[in-house]
């Protein structure tokens, strides 16, 4: 299956939701053109509490579309930007990227992958007991975050709804994805 954008979304607002948008700008250094967790430093407002001069590793926050099914197999209904990503994906396992992976999307943009979505408490109040199902533990005790992944933009563009998307991975040793 070739990977694929299957929705772009953005929200100059802070909501926990994003409406889905016929293409988004990404701007090299920044983020989502438009978007309020656009920046070179951090946006998301519990990293800005703790420190506002902190880098911003989450400009762009991706998911799989995959989770989506997964979630409605277990009664959930989460359509494309409801859980705040920017881009939906199909077709590429995104959590089992390691840090530094390069996604080539569409004809010029490139975002580099920072780490895993760190799942919040606002996930509750969308749907009630949908945390549960994004943040868990496996086997072994350890906590398995499903939420999607965050990156920073390196080369900006726009990007739209069924764009490919190159996965570029980076020189070994590879370092497995943590929340950041």
């Amino acid at each position: 299956m070739t990977a694929t954008v299957t929705a772009v979304s953005s929200n100059s607002e802070y909501s926990f939701t994003k409406p889905n948008r016929p293409s988004i700008t990404l701007l090299a250094g920044l983020g989502v053109e438009g978007d309020v967790h656009a920046g070179v430093t951090v946006k998301h407002r519990s990293r800005v509490a703790q420190d506002p001069t902190q880098p911003n590793l989450r400009q762009v926050h991706l998911i799989h579309e995959e989770l989506f099914a997964e979630v409605g197999g277990r009664g959930f209904t989460v359509a494309p930007g409801e859980l705040g990503e920017n881009i939906t994906t199909r077709g590429i396992d995104l959590l089992a990227l390691p840090v530094g992976t390069l996604l080539h999307i569409g004809d010029e943009a490139v975002v580099e992958v920072t780490g895993l979505r760190n799942p919040c408490l606002q996930i509750d109040t969308f749907q009630d007991g949908l945390l549960k199902q994004v943040v868990g533990r496996d086997e072994a005790g350890n906590i398995v975050r499903k939420a999607g992944i965050m990156s920073v933009v390196r080369v900006g563009g726009v990007v739209r709804p069924g764009d490919p998307i190159a996965v570029k991975l980076p020189d070994g040793p590879h370092r497995p994805l943590e929340r950041v």
